[in-house]
């Protein structure tokens, strides 16, 4: 995978760099990614999110290694609830899904559909799969784990460290619960 990639919503009017290795490369099957899944791919205009056994995929980056480099302002984050440690952003021209960030948290989860197919990064393992009303209907080609592996806190922990323990913060203008 290249070093350096650019990304843009649907109709490119946000655009963003990612620069360097992933973090991980995961598909998510847990309860609120298929609830936003679902929530996101609904509104209007917007891509499908979620795949044929409801799972999102998401490219995990450090926070320090994404820019947004035009659109900031129509960033619109929307979260599953007010008291929720997490948000995931949307570009509001398009509704194409940006990013999912948890508060406190030092890497950002790409929507995976930003990369075109061809250069789209392989998925390494899922996660969250006990969620799933059945889980053996996944395919076995890459770790289906019940939650999270010990060797993917471990590459989160690494970033951390590589970062300083720092955690930058995005801001986005506009916030709604639903």
């Amino acid at each position: 995978m290249a070093s350096h990639q650019s990304l843009a919503c649907a109709c490119g009017q946000v655009r963003l760099t990612a620069t360097g290795q992933p973090i991980a490369t995961v598909e998510c099957c847990c309860d609120s990614c298929r609830k936003a899944g679902a929530m996101l791919q609904s509104m209007p205009r917007a891509p499908d999110v979620l795949g044929p056994h409801g799972q999102t995929l998401f490219v995990m980056h450090r926070k320090d290694r994404v820019s947004i480099d035009a659109g900031h302002a129509m960033l619109r984050a929307l979260r599953l609830s007010s008291r929720g440690g997490s948000r995931r952003v949307v570009a509001g021209c398009c509704n194409t899904p940006l990013f999912l960030e948890f508060s406190g948290g030092h890497w950002l989860s790409l929507y995976g559909l930003l990369w075109p197919a061809s250069a789209r990064p392989a998925v390494e393992m899922r996660t969250m799969v006990s969620d799933l009303p059945d889980p053996s209907v996944l395919p076995d080609d890459v770790p289906n784990l019940k939650s999270h592996s010990l060797r993917f806190y471990a590459r989160l922990m690494k970033a951390w460290i590589a970062m300083g323990f720092r955690s930058p913060r995005i801001e986005v203008a506009g916030d709604t619960h639903v």
